[in-house]
């Protein structure tokens, strides 16, 4: 967000009134929406130090406090929606109903605003913009197919399938991790408390030898150094360092971008990234597709779904293709995300008219490919665990019997 002063008449007073907004054209709508008087002009000025320090402070504790839903709850409540909009019940009562019977404090909080917001005549997915963290960026994307098709219902009821499929490779996933992640919190529980307390018991040993320490040696002495003297302040600033860092990638998109791009480039990662991501992509297309919306309308909402950067612009590259009279299938070869033979289908498709169905397919094959990457996350992940297991080991055995064995040498000689 940007800093604007909007220059003011009212009441034969001219004021300078600051605030913030994406860019110009938004502040322009902004001041005249919002200010009372004849606005003047609008212009980018130099944000004050304590106004910036103020906006820090709330943009810190506004993330600290923002909670998603927990997905069970989202599920469970979107699939009472479905219910109660297919028996015509309006959508205030609706979410009222669903509000006040929820016992999550994130859930009533997101719902009981929604409805308010219905109730002064605001679309439901125009209200779930500012719930975007909370409720995600598909179930906006779906309510919209909802709102635009008529079937506010069928949608919902899709979307809560969706859902499910996603906490269900989440799951999945989760699972997968479950062993690797236990064995390396054990291996450094292990490693720290070796650290701590059998280094020092040596320490006195080799400081007695008044000999060139062998670089394992020097490199355990170093880290039994820092955890028994600088332990807390190391603590304290990874917890530091991960708020910030969190901090920065919520609030300024030019540092997230490059976090996503490093993401993609990254041993396993970038695969369940990809997939994960092309996969939910196909499956909200071919659902707009299907539901009769436009190819370009379809491209934008679910392009805008979509988490990673990287990926969110090379999609959006697909929407500039097709707009300017080119095709779908030569739109995604550009973005060399899709195989061939992806595109080999989709020109299928759109040649034989069923590019609903072949879509469909398409979105199936991705859906597979994502469920292969998380079956086989544990087999993928066991070199790097016996790589850190090595190394750890090495550098004991090394960095102890080293220098033991210099002493029993010496001693014999």
């Amino acid at each position: 967000m940007n800093y604007y002063i909007a220059v003011v008449m009212n009441k034969g007073k001219k004021v300078n009134i600051p605030f913030y907004a994406e860019d110009l054209v938004k502040a322009k709508k902004h001041a005249k929406a919002k200010f009372k008087g004849i606005i003047i002009k609008v212009t980018e000025g130099s944000e004050p130090l304590d106004a910036r320090f103020s906006r820090f402070k709330k943009d810190l504790l506004k993330n600290i406090q923002k909670k998603k839903i927990k997905q069970d709850n989202l599920i469970a409540a979107i699939r009472q929606l479905a219910v109660m909009t297919n028996a015509s019940i309006s959508i205030y009562d609706s979410l009222k109903e669903i509000s006040e019977a929820s016992d999550e404090p994130a859930l009533i909080k997101v719902f009981g605003k929604l409805a308010d917001d219905i109730n002064s005549g605001h679309s439901l997915s125009a209200s779930m913009e500012q719930f975007r963290f909370e409720l995600g960026n598909l179930t906006i994307a779906m309510v919209q197919l909802g709102e635009k098709t008529g079937n506010l219902d069928d949608s919902l009821y899709a979307l809560a399938d969706m859902l499910e499929e996603i906490r269900s490779n989440f799951l999945k996933f989760k699972k997968a991790m479950a062993y690797p992640r236990n064995v390396m919190i054990a291996m450094a529980v292990a490693f720290t408390l070796l650290i701590s307390y059998v280094v020092p018991q040596f320490k006195s040993i080799f400081e007695a030898l008044h000999a060139e320490l062998p670089a394992p040696t020097k490199i355990l002495l170093f880290l039994e150094k820092a955890f028994n003297e600088y332990g807390a302040f190391v603590l304290a600033g990874i917890f530091i360092s991960f708020f910030t860092f969190k901090y920065l990638i919520n609030n300024y998109i030019h540092i997230r971008y490059k976090w996503h791009e490093f993401l993609l480039r990254t041993y396993l990662i970038k695969n369940v990234i990809k997939f994960s991501t092309l996969s939910r992509f196909t499956l909200v297309f071919s659902e707009l597709i299907r539901a009769g919306i436009p190819i370009v309308e379809a491209l934008e909402t679910s392009t805008d779904m979509i988490d990673n950067l990287p990926l969110k612009d090379k999609l959006y590259s697909v929407i500039k293709t097709v707009e300017k009279g080119g095709t779908l299938n030569t739109g995604l070869k550009e973005t060399e995300l899709f195989e061939n033979m992806i595109i080999q289908m989709i020109t299928a498709g759109e040649d034989s008219g069923t590019l609903d169905a072949m879509i469909e397919k398409v979105a199936e094959y991705y859906k597979m490919r994502f469920d292969a990457i998380i079956d086989g996350l544990s087999e993928a992940i066991e070199p790097i665990m016996l790589f850190f297991m090595t190394g750890m080991i090495l550098l004991l055995a090394l960095g102890i019997f080293l220098p033991m064995w210099d002493m029993g040498s010496a001693v014999k000689n």
